[in-house]
């Protein structure tokens, strides 16, 4: 069982930037791969980046590519994605999630999900 708990969300004018933070308990956190997603107000969730186990594989939705980072630390159980030239398009509760395997895009896949922290980026 893992239990995740996201922060670092909030009200942000456009052109700024936030780091997202999402904090596992339990053991083997290293064992899974992660991945953030985000769902707008009346619209469906959708991927946003995934991370392998060991940190070494990314992959971004085209959305956020070239201006997010997602990133791990398996020895504070943390995954990281830090959101560069926000837009108020990026508004939207953001969650994050684990899965046995490799990294997947599809949120269908993931076994474990936080509760989300909300993204607000204002004109």
């Amino acid at each position: 069982q893992v239990q995740l708990v996201e922060s670092g969300g909030g009200l942000v004018q456009a052109g700024g930037s936030l780091r997202l933070s999402c904090t596992a308990s339990g053991r083997s956190f290293s064992s899974y791969a992660m991945g953030w997603f985000r769902q707008a107000p009346g619209k469906e969730r959708e991927f946003v980046a995934t991370i392998s186990k060991g940190g070494s594989i990314t992959y971004y939705a085209d959305s956020v590519k070239g201006r997010s980072t997602i990133s791990r630390d398996n020895a504070k159980n943390t995954v990281y994605l830090q959101i560069n030239s926000l837009k108020p398009e990026d508004t939207a509760v953001y969650y994050c999630a684990a899965r046995n395997g490799g990294s997947s895009t599809t949120a269908q896949s993931y076994y474990y999900w936080g509760q989300g922290t909300q993204v607000t980026v204002s004109s």
